[in-house]
């Protein structure tokens, strides 16, 4: 390990399952790592050698220039608090990286408002859910050559291998993480309608076998997959789990987008619209994508009021006009 390797730091601002694993991954690979939550920051990461910071005034002497701050927040009001805050805090040529689930006109908007003050601003679409943060994550960044190139070694270490590109210019990084959701979904649903098919077979069938069986060699095999028949086999069936798909709403931005760019996508569409109907009706479709959720991001069964109100306010302005 070298000795510049050593005394590379970076703050993380919000803790939780996405920021708290990334910091614990940064930790793992001898990053120096400063964190700031609201709330106190978890034991085993204070153990691992995070360095607390108790305010965000803290942050501008906890590490040299140029700083490289990551912000894992629920999107929102929460972020523009933490960006008006920090660029009030940081020094001209600092990095702050939205690695949140912001919309990506959010994100161009920002981007203008921090280069005014000199901060320079990526967007940082992160995948692979908490277990992807604590082993190597994927990130599609968006944002200048520049503000990217001082990111992009830091991030390199700590995504999976292959699981990195710069996307493009600022925005892009979040517009590419909304579309790799929407294609999410629509996964999701096709496989939950599947599993509602072989759970209406005249005969009862093995189901958790055919989805192992469906993860070795079928054209179908993938981590979802894999993640529906261990939840299947946890849950014992899927009776036991609400039929209450709760999501944060960003695949509705994606839907309006595609409305905007007359781009047709009904898979995508019809996905939201499925898992909308989920709070209505009792469907095990529904029930089979709440297992997968939970499987890859610790989602909740059922509803949750935390998330129905980032779903509501995560998304600050609109589709963003070109210029």
């Amino acid at each position: 390990m070298s000795q510049e390797r050593q005394q590379q730091a970076l703050a993380i601002i919000g803790l939780g399952k996405m920021g708290g694993g990334i910091a614990r991954h940064a930790l793992k690979q001898r990053f120096r790592v400063c964190g700031f939550d609201k709330k106190t920051p978890a034991a085993d990461l204070v153990k691992a050698g995070l360095q607390v910071i108790g305010s965000l005034e803290e942050l501008r002497e906890a590490i040299r220039a140029p700083r490289l701050v990551f912000l894992y927040l629920p999107a929102g009001p929460l972020v523009d608090e933490a960006l008006n805050a920090l660029s009030r805090i940081l020094e001209r040529g600092d990095v702050v990286a939205d690695g949140g689930n912001s919309y990506w006109g959010d994100s161009i908007r920002r981007h203008a408002r921090l280069k005014d003050a000199g901060i320079e601003f990526v967007d940082l679409g992160t995948s692979g859910g908490p277990s992807g943060a604590l082993q190597g994550a994927c990130f599609m960044v968006g944002g200048e050559r520049g503000a990217v190139g001082k990111l992009e070694p830091v991030l390199k270490e700590l995504a999976v291998s292959g699981g990195y590109v710069h996307a493009g210019g600022p925005g892009a990084g979040h517009f590419v993480k909304l579309v790799h959701n929407g294609i999410e979904f629509g996964m999701l649903q096709a496989i939950g309608e599947g599993i509602d098919l072989l759970e209406r077979y005249r005969e009862k069938l093995p189901t958790a076998d055919i989805l192992d069986c469906w993860a070795h060699g079928s054209v179908i095999r993938s981590w979802l997959i894999e993640l529906m028949e261990q939840m299947y086999r946890e849950q014992r069936g899927l009776s036991s789990v609400p039929d209450y798909v709760e999501d944060t709403g960003e695949v509705n931005w994606l839907v309006e987008d595609a409305l905007h760019m007359e781009v047709p996508t009904p898979v995508i569409t019809q996905a939201v619209v499925q898992l909308l109907a989920s709070r209505d009706t009792k469907h095990n479709w529904a029930r089979a994508i709440a297992m997968m959720r939970h499987g890859f991001g610790g989602h909740p069964y059922g509803s949750d009021a935390r998330i129905a109100h980032e779903r509501h306010a995560g998304r600050v302005g609109g589709f963003p006009k070109h210029t």
